[in-house]
């Protein structure tokens, strides 16, 4: 096992325990010096903190990559090109990625916020109650992932709180999509053996809302970590910020996962409206008896979808959360004003 090393300024100090992400180096012309490739594990205002070797360097990315597409052109899980000849070192490249999750930056900003890229899976976090369960945003992150082609998972927690009819319901409903469906309480220590086994060696991303029991979660995983975690607002009914930041942290038994801020709304980046309705894939099979091809399940006559949700035969919560994405296509905005700004 070996521990990341912070180096920065000429100082150096070892945080353990964590596993090395191997890095590789460029071929580079004689006058050059090598460039090495490392992983981001969490991005800052102005620095990026990259893997590199075992050791945790604080980077900056040139200012070339900020092309005004995306909010951020670095994202947790970049593979980077780092030049350590400079001081401070430099990012001057992100490498292909192979998948990303991103949503739209914010009300008033349209481009795309990358939140994590590099990753084998999402589990999307959504607690039974103190917050109660939201349909919208797990439906949202779910359409994201389906998007972007990541397979998610939902973990269902805090299920001390709830009764388990409450609980089956919803479990029937993202089963039938097909979304795997895990139970946990973080307090009694339930499903966590079963939470631990989707995690091993893989690089997956914790996601969901304030106050949902990331955090929580993830120490009974692991309780080297020592995450912050938080109360919940008694006016509000919601989880206070404890993360402020992504990270992504190595696990003990192999794997990775990133640790996310809480969220209390998501907005999936340009989607063509066309292609909203592929993001709910129970509908496929109501499709094609639709009267017109392109139907968008929403005011057309003759809809199979909007008929199997009036026989009970898909979620009338689903088919809500789509119909409230269709409804923004053409507007703008995003998340909240008081949603986290960092990915």
């Amino acid at each position: 096992m070996i521990g990341f090393c912070f180096e920065r300024m000429g100082v150096s100090a070892v945080i353990r325990p964590c596993y090395s992400i191997r890095a590789r180096i460029l071929v580079c012309t004689d006058d050059m010096a090598p460039l090495k490739i490392g992983r981001v594990i969490r991005t800052d205002a102005k620095v990026c903190h990259v893997d590199c070797e075992g050791r945790v360097l604080m980077v900056a990315p040139r200012g070339i990559l900020f092309d005004g597409v995306q909010k951020n052109p670095v994202a947790v899980g970049d593979e980077v090109e780092i030049d350590e000849a400079t001081t401070p070192a430099s990012l001057e490249r992100v490498l292909p990625r192979r998948n990303w999750l991103s949503r739209t930056a914010s009300s008033h900003d349209p481009r795309e916020q990358v939140l994590v890229s590099n990753v084998d899976q999402m589990l999307v976090v959504a607690s039974m109650a103190k917050p109660g369960f939201s349909s919208t945003r797990t439906d949202r992150i779910l359409a994201a992932c389906t998007w972007q082609q990541i397979p998610a998972s939902l973990v269902l927690n805090k299920i001390d709180l709830a009764e388990e009819d409450e609980i089956a319901a919803l479990e029937e409903t993202y089963e039938r999509i097909p979304i795997p469906v895990l139970k946990t309480s973080a307090l009694e220590g339930r499903g966590i053996e079963e939470l631990r086994a989707v995690l091993k060696d893989k690089v997956s991303i914790v996601y969901g809302a304030s106050g949902a029991g990331k955090s929580s979660l993830l120490n009974c995983i692991e309780p080297g970590l020592k995450l912050k975690t938080g109360k919940i607002s008694k006016y509000w009914d919601t989880g206070k910020h404890t993360t402020s930041f992504s990270q992504m942290f190595p696990l003990q038994m192999g794997g990775y996962v990133v640790d996310t801020p809480g969220i209390r709304t998501f907005r999936v980046h340009d989607v063509p409206t066309e292609n909203l309705r592929d993001l709910f894939p129970e509908f496929a099979q109501f499709q094609p008896r639709c009267h017109f091809p392109s139907c968008t399940h929403d005011h057309e006559p003759d809809c199979a979808v909007f008929d199997a949700v009036d026989r009970g035969d898909l979620a009338a919560s689903r088919y809500a959360s789509y119909v409230e994405m269709l409804d923004e296509r053409g507007e703008s905005g995003g998340q909240d004003e008081d949603d986290d700004p960092s990915p």
